[in-house]
């Protein structure tokens, strides 16, 4: 192979045949590492555990039920009484991952762990490119492709799905985004901002840095540049594509998520409350010993920074968002330039190194005092918790400059001479020394030494790599040059397999997501929940701390239930139930003013008739009494209780009563009626706002509209009623969908249909084809007012609509 020069020229390298089969190498190289590390997983062997199934995998079930159903999944009612699923950013709604659930009704464990490895592929391609197009040593590119894709983040918190994607088209935006400024191509600045568009359609905090890190690349580079007003007007026109491109593809979904936030349980996070998911420093020492804090051995335990050996009242982080080996190599490489005066500071990768240096300031959080001024005065930042979630990139600008070191080792551009391997040396023991030193604080020298006798051996097998001049590795043949990569992939694949964190067998708790399950609670539940049209009740459950993977589990079967797992839902929600973020346990269950008990006047208006525990039902609930509920029997896996209280989704009221929510919410005291009879409604609540405006929303854009709140169009028939003289009051729901409900009503008075489903502004009502209002009823339900006579009521869900109307409230002021 011959030299590669070390000023990043393109055009000479690109014509070499020799240079053209190096990256052929390089690329089937990544390749079959990649396979062999994703091995566990493309057989089956293991699964992505965790937020992959729990939350990822009932997700995605939903959607593909959705689609195949011919169902709009813009409203989902399964969780937490329901939620505007097209705002939420885990929703696979914009993402690749819609197309999963479009190849079939029952996506497969299989086929979401699949998505994510082709994800870290993507990843790993984008990074040989970017190299490539840099003109930087196929050896080094494979390197940094590597550890991008198995390293840090990327392997051990690859059940954050949601952070993985955006992870994988930030590295296509990257390389893209240096293609299209080096070419000065409108083009290629359009596919960079496609990618960047990706990439924030489903925002989340790695997607949100990863923006603000971009900028820091490319302001470096104009910074650096001979003449930096030229640099920048250059990059004028392919940047001013990207941006377009990216706001065309990723404004409405952002704006989905926006105005949703505002009403949702995290219309931002308090200071106090985002640092608490800081990285402790102690982590860093994972960089250089994989299983120090022993994560991997189950049996061992994790004793690491936020375990309860370090501090019982501080869990903030799962053990292993503290995780970040990428290999010894990279360590070493990146110590060597760390010492190798100016290296990381030359023009050309200079940028790298800033972001680097950012993301590491940022993950580790109140630890520095740069963190809270990046929250005081950046953008977006108060609006996401963890800054831990900054290792994500931390890694990938780390994949980036050992890569880089490796193409400058390889070149023979970065050597040590005795004095820089002796720092090395007494660097790496005092490390070592560290390591040893907390795990002997912490009573647990005898189970660290294995790991760092383990890092040893590697040290020196690197090293000893290392040793071997560059030269002879160029005549060793086409190979030898891919030793490091070689290295690494093994070294990677040993330290970051599957673990407890990352690839565990399917599980009795994992199976009961599956939609073909044979659990026996899963099917007690499905065989006796009245939801069959043509009736007024259609029951809901509450799945009280069963498991981490049974907290979703209704919304992969289309089960209505009270709680769920997502950190986003709607405030009135949160605040009526006392819904938190997760129940995995059955302590967990956390009760409210207005919802104190499962003996509640809440608990009955929601329908709630089963409610599933892993324990006997008084010890998640200290107040219910023995005869409150019916103990129906125990599976496997729960004790199953029935409410005899519950009342149906449906009810036709004929008086009202005035009451005020917010007092009803904040103490939990209702007024004396009885909801068969009387709905109570809010004089200081405004009627909704989206029928207002839903005329002239449409109006702008109708067929979105249309596309976005309205399922396909399927034959509904209305059961026959009577048609003449006087009748009993009846109100049954003739159809009931994600984004659509429809209620007959036959009365001989006036009164209001209660529908108890979540208020959400974004619900627009007809009856009869008519406009109507839906008034805020019950505290937390729907209500339209009805006239005497045989009626069809229709709520449907408008998110464009409601979209709209927020917004232009927002950027109006005193705007209704």
């Amino acid at each position: 192979m011959p030299r590669l020069p070390l000023d990043g020229a393109r055009t000479p390298l690109a014509a070499d045949s020799g240079l053209h089969r190096a990256w052929l190498t390089s690329a089937l190289v990544v390749l079959a590492l990649w396979a062999l590390f994703a091995y566990p997983w493309l057989i089956g062997r293991v699964t992505i555990p965790y937020d992959a199934k729990a939350l990822f995998q009932a997700q995605l079930q939903f959607l593909a039920s959705a689609l195949h159903s011919g169902q709009s999944p813009a409203w989902n009612p399964h969780t937490f009484v329901g939620v505007p699923h097209i705002a939420d950013p885990q929703s696979f709604i914009f993402s690749p991952g819609l197309l999963l659930a479009a190849l079939g009704k029952s996506p497969s464990f299989w086929l979401l762990d699949i998505y994510v490895f082709v994800l870290l592929g993507v990843g790993a391609a984008a990074i040989l490119m970017l190299f490539r197009d840099r003109g930087w040593h196929p050896g080094g590119a494979a390197v940094a492709a590597l550890c991008f894709a198995f390293g840090g983040s990327a392997s051990w918190r690859m059940q954050h799905i949601g952070q993985i994607q955006s992870y994988a088209f930030f590295a296509l935006t990257l390389w893209l985004l240096v293609r299209a400024r080096d070419r000065a191509s409108i083009g290629w600045g359009a596919a960079a901002g496609l990618a960047a568009g990706l990439m924030l359609a489903a925002p989340d905090q790695v997607a949100l840095l990863a923006c603000y890190l971009l900028v820091i690349v490319v302001a470096a580079d104009w910074l650096t540049s001979p003449s930096p007003a030229s640099a920048f007007r250059r990059d004028v026109p392919p940047l001013a594509a990207t941006a377009i491109t990216a706001v065309l593809v990723a404004a409405l979904p952002l704006a989905f998520t926006y105005t949703f936030l505002a009403g949702s349980n995290r219309p931002s996070i308090a200071f106090a409350e985002a640092a608490r998911g800081s990285l402790h420093p102690a982590s860093m020492l994972t960089f250089l010993v994989p299983d120090l804090f022993g994560i991997k051995d189950a049996t061992l335990g994790y004793w690491g920074p936020y375990s309860e050996i370090w501090d019982k009242s501080e869990l903030t982080l799962s053990p292993n968002m503290s995780q970040l080996y990428m290999g010894v190599l990279p360590c070493l490489m990146l110590l060597r330039g760390a010492l190798s005066p100016g290296t990381l500071r030359r023009p050309e990768i200079v940028g790298y190194s800033a972001a680097a240096l950012v993301a590491l300031a940022y993950a580790l959080g109140n630890c520095t005092p740069l963190f809270r001024l990046i929250y005081q005065l950046i953008p977006g930042v108060s609006l996401f918790r963890r800054p831990a979630d900054a290792t994500f990139l931390l890694g990938g600008f780390l994949s980036i400059l050992t890569g880089y070191l490796v193409h400058l080792h390889l070149n023979g551009a970065l050597l040590a001479d005795r004095s820089t391997i002796r720092r090395e040396t007494l660097m790496f023991l005092a490390l070592l020394g560290a390591g040893a030193g907390l795990a002997a604080w912490h009573g647990r020298l005898g189970t660290a030494l294995v790991p760092l006798a383990a890092a040893i051996v590697m040290i020196l097998a690197v090293g000893l790599l290392l040793t071997v001049p560059t030269a002879g590795l160029r005549r060793a043949g086409r190979l030898a040059v891919f030793l490091p990569a070689l290295l690494v992939g093994a070294d990677l694949t040993i330290n970051n397999g599957p673990s407890e964190a990352t690839g565990k067998p399917i599980d009795r708790a994992q199976e009961a997501l599956k939609p073909d399950t044979r659990n026996e609670t899963i099917a007690f539940l499905s065989h006796h929940l009245r939801r069959k049209t043509g009736s007024p009740w259609r029951d809901r459950i509450e799945v009280a701390g069963i498991g981490f993977d049974w907290q979703n589990a209704a919304e992969a079967h289309g089960f209505d239930q009270t709680l769920g797992y997502n950190p986003l839902r709607t405030a009135l929600v949160t605040r009526a139930l006392g819904a938190g973020d997760y129940i995995a346990g059955y302590e967990q269950r956390a009760f409210s003013p207005l919802f104190p008990s499962y003996r509640c006047r809440l608990a009955d208006l929601l329908g709630l008739r089963f409610i599933a525990s892993p324990v006997p039902i008084g010890r998640v609930d200290r107040r219910i009494g023995d005869e409150d509920l019916n103990f129906l029997g125990r599976t496997p896996d729960a004790y199953i209780y029935e409410n005899p209280r519950a009342l149906p989704r449906v009810l036709f009221v004929e008086k009202t009563m005035v009451a005020d929510f917010e007092r009803i919410l904040a103490d939990g005291r209702w007024p004396e009626f009885d909801p068969r009879q009387t709905v109570l409604l809010d004089p200081t609540d405004p009627p909704n706002q989206v029928m207002q405006r839903t005329s002239l929303a449409l109006s702008i854009l109708p067929r979105v509209g249309q596309a976005l709140a309205v399922p396909l169009p399927s034959p509904a028939t209305t059961p026959a009623l009577a048609a003449s003289g006087e009748t009993e009051t009846e109100a049954v729901i003739v159809r009931y969908e994600n984004t659509r409900v429809d209620v007959v009503v036959n009365t001989p008075r006036a009164g209001f249909l209660v529908l108890s489903d979540v208020w959400h502004p974004w619900w627009h009502a007809t009856v009869d084809g008519a406009e109507a209002t839906i008034r805020r009823a019950n505290v937390m339900f729907r209500a339209v007012a009805v006239p005497a006579g045989r009626h069809r009521i229709r709520f449907e869900f408008h998110p464009l609509a409601g979209a709209l109307t927020d917004m232009s409230k927002k950027l109006i002021p005193g705007q209704r």
